[in-house]
């Protein structure tokens, strides 16, 4: 299982490419509850965050082969 650190890690990194190359999506990240890591049981919050970054990682994946990323519009 991913540590605490490496799965915020993750979470930035997908949350810092749908916002560079997928700006349109950021609306939904509302939509995504953000979990709340509870020091008492890292086991939970390590769940909690996975689940949080599959959630993240499955919206890009339906959405980002139909759709042209910022970075491909800006060089055509």
């Amino acid at each position: 299982m991913k540590t605490l650190n490496k799965l915020n890690a993750d979470i930035l990194n997908i949350t810092m490419t749908i916002r560079d190359e997928y700006p349109e999506l950021l609306k939904y990240l509302d939509e995504i509850p953000v979990p709340i890591s509870e020091e008492k049981n890292p086991e939970i919050s390590n769940k909690i965050l996975q689940d949080y970054y599959n959630s993240l990682e499955m919206l890009l994946k339906k959405y980002a082969p139909n759709h042209q990323s910022v970075s491909t519009k800006s060089n055509n």
